[in-house]
């Protein structure tokens, strides 16, 4: 098992709750991260800048029974399929009771925005966004 770090878009805070966790059960970290990121890991993969590319090195690295740390929803979908357990920087598991609602959303937020219209970004992280994060990956890391 080793968690696995989309740290394109992942905030620092996370990065660190998740290097302390997993030496508190003896794992590996592996981050992926293209060359504009300046991250400081044990196993840092840098891809390039290209559409998808730090997608397709973590989709590489994962195995069925790792954990994978990531804002993109369709990267999560296709993790869960190889049987590996995701969760967001903000704590939220995704599971296959509520991915498949999840692409639907953002599908309709894309065509909403394709067709002129305007939708809010995310909200601005606070402490409780890292306590219910850390909270969510020990249940995960304590289920194994």
């Amino acid at each position: 098992m080793k968690i696995i770090v989309d740290a394109d878009a992942c905030p620092r805070n996370v990065l660190q709750i998740c290097l302390t966790m997993a030496r508190e059960h003896a794992l590996p970290v592996w981050t992926v991260a293209s060359f504009n990121h300046n991250i400081e890991s044990d196993h840092h993969v840098v891809v390039g800048n290209a559409s998808q590319e730090a997608d397709i090195r973590v989709m590489n690295l994962a195995h069925a029974g790792d954990v994978a740390v990531t804002q993109d929803w369709g990267l999560a979908a296709m993790l869960l399929g190889k049987g590996v357990k995701c969760l967001n920087p903000g704590g939220k598991e995704f599971s296959t009771n509520n991915i498949e609602f999840l692409l639907e959303e953002r599908e309709l937020k894309a065509k909403f925005r394709r067709s002129g219209g305007r939708t809010k970004g995310p909200k601005k992280r606070v402490v409780e966004d890292d306590q219910q994060f850390e909270a969510c990956l020990r249940n995960i890391l304590t289920q194994f």
